[in-house]
């Protein structure tokens, strides 16, 4: 009989799982000689006990009884790469609602800032604040202060009527038919404030009149616009003093331009806007259409070109301001047709008011300034 010699047992290894890149690190295993391989970033491996030999890692010698080989559970690859994908978004979507919100609310704090600083900006070339510019009540918080309010005595009686200032040092801009004839000319500004005035030139042939204020300075003066540049439909505010309501605000448009109108001439022909011994409540007297309104203009008359308003008129807006929705002066108010019933009252106006063209006045300025008209 022959002995057989007993070879020792080998202690079975599991086979070392393929690699497959992209995917998690395989399980531990161990070695033929009995050592235990933990993949790298194992227990937060690193240095040179990280990762595997012939990598930069360094394998230690084994120690103690031979551990027996088991297969440690890895959690599934996919499911572990689906949640970093799905946490890195949801990070990236609250990063860009942060962000969008940020930006949001440095717009809003910018818009904030712009429209704080412009509406508090007048509008180039006009007194009108941004906030206000296209409405009356910005027209009329820009433009009041530059209108007056003008008594004018004479033998004759008082008349009562309107005006813009042009000049910081106090030069009015009237009707003729205001002031003619005045022994003395009290001016009153949009604050209450009073001086005496002088007449510096008049020009009966268009109406218009320069007065200056004595010892004022400083005044808020208007701006005077292009009347050329006005169309029919145009929306308009007129200011003036009407039965010395000083102040006193209308609107409405321009309803036709280049009307013929005629006014008298002379001061022994009716003048005096509001003169005692006329109507007091009787407009100045004008020629429109070969019609009389408010009077008898008299032998001795002048013609002008004129813009036709809607805006109402009254008694005391004569010399007045028709401004545009800019803030500029478009006009000089000169004559309005207040109707009167058998009683010597009126209906008040009727939309029939007519005005100077700037452009006349400016043409006529130079003139005045040298005490006529040209």
């Amino acid at each position: 009989m022959t002995d057989h010699q007993e070879q020792p047992q080998q202690p079975y290894h599991p086979p070392r799982p393929p690699y497959e890149p992209g995917r998690a690190p395989y399980a531990p295993f161990t070695t033929e000689h009995g050592t235990t391989i933990r993949p790298s970033g194992e227990h937060g491996g690193h240095g040179e006990h990280a990762g595997y030999a012939g990598h930069g890692g360094h394998v230690p010698p084994p120690t103690g009884p031979e551990p027996t080989a088991t297969p440690v559970p890895v959690p599934g690859p996919r499911r572990r790469a689906k949640r970093g994908v799905g946490l890195m978004a949801a990070v990236a979507i609250a990063a860009a609602a942060i962000g969008g919100g940020t930006a949001t609310l440095v717009q809003q704090l910018a818009a904030d800032g712009t429209t704080t600083a412009s509406a508090s900006a007048p509008v180039a070339g006009t007194n009108v604040a941004a906030r206000g510019a296209g409405t009356v009540a910005g027209v009329a918080a820009a433009v009041s202060p530059s209108i007056v309010e003008i008594s004018a005595a004479s033998n004759s009686g008082k008349s009562t009527g309107s005006g813009v200032i042009i000049t910081s040092g106090g030069e009015v801009v009237t009707n003729n038919h205001v002031i003619s004839g005045a022994s003395e000319i009290t001016v009153r500004l949009d604050d209450g404030r009073t001086y005496p005035a002088e007449v510096v030139g008049t020009d009966p042939d268009k109406d218009l009149a320069l007065i200056e204020l004595k010892g004022a300075s400083g005044l808020k003066t208007a701006s005077l616009g292009d009347s050329k540049d006005v169309k029919v439909g145009d929306e308009v505010v007129a200011i003036g003093s009407p039965e010395g309501l000083t102040g006193t605000v209308t609107s409405g448009i321009v309803s036709a331009l280049d009307r013929d109108v005629t006014v008298a001439k002379d001061e022994d022909q009716g003048q005096g806007q509001d003169r005692q011994q006329y109507d007091p409540r009787q407009g100045w007297p004008f020629e429109f259409g070969g019609q009389q309104f408010n009077g008898d203009t008299g032998s001795s008359k002048t013609t002008y070109k004129a813009l036709q308003t809607d805006a109402s008129l009254n008694p005391g807006n004569s010399g007045g301001a028709l401004i545009n929705m800019n803030g500029e002066i478009i006009g000089i108010n000169s004559a309005m047709y207040s109707p009167s019933s058998s009683s010597g009252s009126t209906a008040g106006s009727v939309g029939l008011g007519f005005a100077i063209p700037i452009d006349t006045v400016k043409a006529d300025l130079d003139a005045l300034r040298s005490g006529g008209g040209n």
